[in-house]
């Protein structure tokens, strides 16, 4: 599949600029096999995303190495270039000007989270760069007209509870929820996944108690969760990244308001958040896109290979950069090469029409790159988090009530 090639030495080098990984690239005139293949990237490593943008640094560099000890793409190795956002959106934009302007890397792969992604894909599109993401799964992504532009994940953000809603809404009379409280972070993609929920249980009778949008700095839940314990709703739901998820899940046990189903997307699926919770995750519902027990064929070389590189095994924001270099991989193997110019639109055109597989499964895309699946959905089932649904893929079988926490 890959052409034979002499090496170079894979580098990881941290500067005084926030670099935080592989410099590098060829001669401006242009690239020999010799020179390395650099892919420029901007990471919320710092501020609000920090804590998800760590989890997808640590995939690309996954990818990365994997891809270097195979021989590199192309049988050219692969740098990082990867500079810190602080989770600002007028620095990711900064950041990729940088990128692709100044320091001419070959290839760009997109930041965390949708407040990050569709500033910088504007840039990209500027430059007529493809742009694979691995975190921006609101619908705005979508409706920019972006041709560039496209989801490394099974879903976007409106179809993250589509299993669970089927599930709720058929359940007898007597037993689905009727009441729902809903406490969003005022961000694109977390209001999305609850949103996306809300708008399917409520045109399945489930009555909204609660609709509280919080700013992303927020670290005081303490007013939204006593108006979400007043209403006692049958079930909670938190459209939130992971310390606001972890906040506001604390200040609703604090009050001993015991939900008969409580779902919150991206927190529960950190590996440090049963510890950040006290350990009461009883039940806890979240949507992935990812578990290290899927069948496809390159995911159990991933979790061998990241958890050697980096001694733990990966979760679903490391999967989200491993799965957005598999993509780009894929294109740039078809199309042969990987610089930007012309290279640039084969790359796109080829991904347009083509499926990938991958280590969340087989994706493709829609014309606006926005992809054609669903998330599973994830529950704490006694000390450890299980896929629940759909039915084909359950690990566990979803417990509903769910228990005290």
């Amino acid at each position: 599949m890959r052409s034979p090639a002499r090496r170079t030495t894979w580098a990881v080098a941290l500067s005084a600029t926030l670099l935080l990984a592989a410099c590098g690239g060829g001669d401006e005139e242009g690239q020999s096999s010799d020179d390395p293949i650099v892919v420029g990237i901007s990471l919320p490593l710092t501020g609000d995303f920090s804590e998800p943008g760590k989890g997808v640094q640590e995939g690309y560099e996954a990818w990365a190495k994997t891809t270097n000890d195979k021989g590199g793409l192309l049988g050219r190795q692969v740098e990082l270039k990867i500079l810190d956002d602080q989770s600002n959106a007028d620095r990711v934009v900064a950041d990729y000007e940088q990128l692709i302007g100044s320091d001419q890397v070959d290839l760009v792969v997109g930041p965390f989270s949708t407040r990050l992604v569709v500033p910088s894909a504007r840039v990209a599109q500027e430059y007529n760069m493809l742009f694979v993401e691995p975190a921006g799964a609101a619908a705005e992504v979508f409706n920019q007209g972006f041709k560039n532009l496209f989801y490394a994940a099974p879903a976007v953000a409106d179809d993250h509870y589509n299993h669970l809603a089927e599930y709720l809404l058929a359940l007898p009379a007597g037993q689905k929820p009727t009441t729902v409280a809903y406490a969003a972070m005022d961000d694109p993609f977390a209001q999305g996944t609850a949103y996306g929920l809300k708008k399917k249980l409520e045109a399945g009778g489930v009555k909204t108690v609660v609709d509280e949008v919080y700013p992303p700095n927020t670290t005081d839940f303490g007013s939204i969760a006593a108006k979400i314990a007043s209403a006692k709703p049958d079930m909670v739901v938190g459209g939130s990244q992971y310390q606001d998820g972890v906040n506001l899940i604390v200040a609703l046990q604090q009050l001993n308001y015991q939900p008969k189903l409580a779902a919150f997307s991206t927190a529960p699926t950190s590996p440090e958040f049963a510890k950040a919770i006290g350990n009461k995750t009883a039940g806890i519902l979240s949507p992935t896109g990812y578990s290290q027990d899927a069948p496809y064929p390159s995911n159990k070389e991933f979790v061998e290979k990241f958890t050697a590189q980096f001694g733990k095994a990966p979760e679903e924001d490391q999967a989200n950069g491993y799965t957005t270099g598999q993509v780009v991989a894929a294109a740039v193997e078809a199309a042969g090469c990987a610089e930007q110019g012309e290279c640039q639109q084969k790359l796109i055109d080829w991904l347009h029409g083509n499926q990938v597989e991958t280590v969340v499964g087989p994706l493709s895309w829609d014309a606006t790159g926005k992809p054609q699946g669903a998330h599973m959905i994830q529950q704490w089932v006694g000390n450890d988090i299980k896929i629940v649904l759909p039915a084909e893929a359950k690990e566990a079988d979803l417990v509903y009530p769910k228990p005290a926490w």
